[in-house]
């Protein structure tokens, strides 16, 4: 089963902890995503550009309205996603876990709906 572990922080805290600790966190994720590449669980993953950066889109009464920034506002920005493919939820959680930024932010554990596009 494939799940989807969005990555939340705050993007102000995290800025700040990212210059304090000058790489450092970058380089657990680097061996994070090494260890689950190498176990195959691994199908995709990026980090996310600031929420300053995002463009929501709505439609209403057939109308798109375009605007800047997210969707809601909120204390934590999505910064990230990994992919996974995991035995079943417990597995997932424990993949979760490893994640860097699950210790001052929070991982999202979401299983994937199959969709059959043929």
């Amino acid at each position: 089963m494939q799940y989807l572990l969005m990555i939340y922080e705050n993007e102000a805290e995290a800025e700040k902890l990212e210059t304090r600790i000058n790489g450092e966190m970058m380089k657990e994720y680097e061996v994070f995503t090494r260890g689950i590449v190498e176990s195959g669980a691994f199908k995709a993953g990026d980090r996310l550009r600031p929420v300053s950066t995002a463009t929501t889109v709505r439609v209403r009464d057939g109308k798109t309205l375009v605007t800047d920034g997210p969707f809601a506002e909120t204390r934590e920005q999505l910064g990230g996603y990994y992919l996974i493919e995991a035995k079943d939820l417990d597995a997932a959680l424990e993949i979760a876990a490893r994640i860097p930024s699950a210790r001052h932010g929070s991982v999202e554990v979401r299983p994937i709906w199959m969709l059959d596009h043929r």
